[in-house]
């Protein structure tokens, strides 16, 4: 059932490299380099003002910043279980803002006055008490700003988690589904397998011998691939082929089997004894209770993007109230698990004859 891509390492990394902390940690450069060329076009034709003083200004206000940044990505697990309460994230938050902004103006301006000092001049500024008011009505603007800018970034990562989680979950319980169905399948073949073979152990032992080694071949078939879901049209209809020989040894005068596959279409992928209790059902509903020559048609084709299999038996209709047996309620479940509503499973009757259709989407081996 699952799909393997050679692109699948080219695309882990790309997913890696485009992951929401990058492109967050991106945007967040960028932003600081908007915010310093922008002061620094501003002051380029201030006699007044050195070139390197707003590259100090607006890069030690974006350094402070940084750490805040640098402090809420080291403890968003901390905020994570509140991402589907968004009052509540902010909140948790905000909270520390009153801190946040002492620290980040103690460090800015403190930045601002050792590097002045270095330079031999002096850094002048507003009184404290309007920076204090200034810097921290503007810290809560751009807090606000990315605060949510960041709930966006971990809503969007939180729900990709939660989407493969899914996901895994999908796959595990349709392979579990698959398992049981398979498992449900096979003794249900082999046992009415068997009981043909014992039908005729007592009348024909030359022909229960052929049917055994027809039955050990279709086992050991089943065995090879055993551990794969899918398996190639070719395949598939060897299998049916041995099945068939095996229905015909005890049906050897009332049935008569046509074959028609296109050859290009034996390397599409099935799922593996799909056709075999469609099959089964033919030599059941058709042959056993036909005191007439049966005919069964096997068909094989393609529909535009689509392979359709077709199992065709003359000798019985479907009655008003028909009930789906285990061999074709297996089938069209295990299509709904791998396929979806992409393939469909028909029955339905033709004058005298019944007719299975099974369309399924075209996969290359």
């Amino acid at each position: 059932m699952a799909v393997v891509s050679t692109s699948a390492p080219v695309t882990g990394r790309l997913l890696a490299v485009t992951s929401p902390g990058r492109m967050l940690l991106w945007l967040w450069v960028a932003f600081c380099l908007i915010l310093i060329l922008v002061a620094i076009q501003d002051q380029m034709h201030n006699p007044y003002i050195a070139w390197w003083e707003p590259l100090l200004w607006e890069g030690s206000s974006c350094a402070g910043a940084t750490v805040g940044l640098l402090f809420q990505r080291r403890h968003k697990h901390r905020f994570a279980p509140y991402l589907d309460q968004p009052l509540q994230w902010f909140g948790r938050h905000l909270v520390w803002w009153p801190l946040f902004s002492i620290t980040f103006i103690g460090l800015v301006y403190g930045v601002r006055h050792a590097v002045y000092a270095l330079l031999g001049g002096a850094y002048t500024h507003e009184s404290w008490l309007f920076v204090i008011g200034y810097e921290s009505l503007k810290l809560l603007l751009f807090s606000g700003l990315w605060l949510g800018i960041i709930f966006g970034f971990d809503s969007f990562e939180q729900w990709q988690a939660q989407r493969r989680h899914l996901l895994e979950l999908q796959k595990s319980l349709a392979e579990a589904q698959l398992s049981q169905l398979k498992t449900q399948l096979r003794p249900h073949f082999f046992f009415n397998a068997l009981n043909t073979i014992s039908a005729l152990m007592h009348v024909d032992v030359e022909r229960a011998d052929r049917m055994l080694a027809r039955l050990g071949d279709l086992l050991r078939i089943s065995l090879q691939i055993n551990d794969r879901e899918m398996t190639t049209l070719r395949e598939e209809m060897r299998t049916l082929e041995l099945f068939a020989q095996i229905m015909q040894e005890r049906f050897a005068d009332r049935v008569a089997l046509s074959w028609n596959i296109d050859p290009d279409m034996l390397d599409t992928q099935v799922p593996m004894l799909l056709l075999q209790p469609l099959l089964e059902n033919a030599f059941k509903h058709g042959v056993e209770r036909s005191v007439g020559p049966v005919s069964i048609g096997i068909a094989a084709r393609r529909e535009v993007d689509r392979i359709v299999l077709e199992i065709h038996n003359t000798g019985s209709a479907l009655p008003a109230e028909h009930r789906e047996g285990v061999g074709l309620r297996n089938c069209r479940e295990r299509l709904k698990v791998i396929y979806g509503n992409e393939a469909t499973l028909q029955l339905m009757s033709d004058g005298d004859s019944v007719v299975a259709t099974v369309a399924l989407p075209e996969r290359r081996a």
